[in-house]
């Protein structure tokens, strides 16, 4: 379920804003994005798992808040983002 070094590198290599980000808005939220698509996956093949449905609702509620940040104080990445992530925007 977890993400391996070389996924997340490449994640990060993709939506940094510059060489060695690894924390801005963009990276935090397509490394949620893709562990919930993983778990998600899990959760298909599982359903009765629900310690891992608990924590995918966690970093659900994890990634809404990151992108409200993101759209409050860079729309211009956060709309990048969401076209690049196949994201809803509300």
């Amino acid at each position: 379920m977890a993400l391996d070094t070389a996924q997340k590198a490449q994640i990060v290599a993709k939506f940094a804003r510059k060489e060695k980000d690894t924390g801005s808005s963009e990276v935090q939220i397509a490394l949620l994005s893709a562990r919930i698509d993983s778990i998600t996956e899990h959760m298909q093949n599982n359903p009765k798992d629900f310690s891992s449905r608990l924590g995918l609702l966690k970093l659900v509620g994890q990634r809404k808040r990151l992108m409200k940040y993101l759209k409050s104080t860079n729309y211009g990445a956060y709309s990048k983002l969401i076209n690049e992530l196949n994201l809803k925007d509300k």
